[in-house]
């Protein structure tokens, strides 16, 4: 059996971590075959998709590896709470997203929370691409920072209008400080707060089939 291969490493002019786990599971083949057999409904939280449940044992089995990194990297030595985790595809068509679907996004601007990504397709469909605020040059949006980033992101879209479909790459409000690929089995873990997007390619499969759509699992924690 493969162990996972855990490697962290630091983005953009902040520094943030991000920590990259290939081989994140023993059977991802599993987790594909339940989801097939999942209802899903529509995620909210802005998430241009649909979402289900996820079985008992993943956090049960991964729970571990996630709280001893979230101690080793990210400093969170108080314990780790899971917040939500669930499958994920992305289904929503370029000329449906709203604004806010079309630009990179934080998770959460309180302190001490974590996401993850877990990649599921066999053949790679895009990964997770991190952003760097231009006329700020914020790369964290924390409750600090949350009033002067939406004024000057909105003096932006006045200026500049926004993406007419899923980011991918700079743009004139946003420059991309790196992008790691979507690989099968493989999982991220950053704080909420990174400025990040979805990599969803042209061509990339926007059905709600789990067995042919952009199926990934993301959690959220707190620390």
């Amino acid at each position: 059996m493969t162990t996972p291969d855990v490697r962290a490493r630091r983005i953009g002019t902040e520094g943030e971590p991000v920590v990259v786990i290939d081989h994140f599971v023993p059977d991802p083949h599993a987790l594909r075959v339940f989801a097939a057999t999942q209802d899903y409904g529509p995620a909210g939280r802005h998430y241009p998709g649909i979402a289900a449940s996820l079985p008992d044992s993943y956090m049960r089995d991964q729970g571990a590896l996630i709280a001893t990194i979230a101690k080793q990297v990210f400093g969170m030595s108080a314990g780790l709470s899971l917040l939500e985790a669930r499958f994920s595809i992305v289904t929503m068509a370029p000329s449906a997203l709203s604004i806010e679907q079309r630009l990179p996004h934080v998770d959460a601007v309180e302190p001490g929370r974590l996401a993850l990504i877990h990649y599921l397709v066999p053949d790679e469909t895009g990964g997770t691409a991190f952003y760097r605020h231009r006329s700020t040059g914020f790369e964290t949006i924390d409750a600090s920072r949350r009033d002067p980033y939406f004024a000057a992101l909105n003096r932006d879209l006045a200026k500049h209008g926004a993406p007419e479909s899923y980011i991918a790459g700079d743009t004139p409000l946003f420059e991309r400080i790196t992008r790691i690929d979507g690989v099968y089995n493989r999982a991220l873990l950053y704080r909420s707060s990174l400025l990040h997007s979805g990599e969803i390619a042209d061509g990339t499969s926007l059905g709600s089939d789990p067995q042919t759509g952009r199926l990934t699992i993301t959690g959220f924690f707190a620390g």
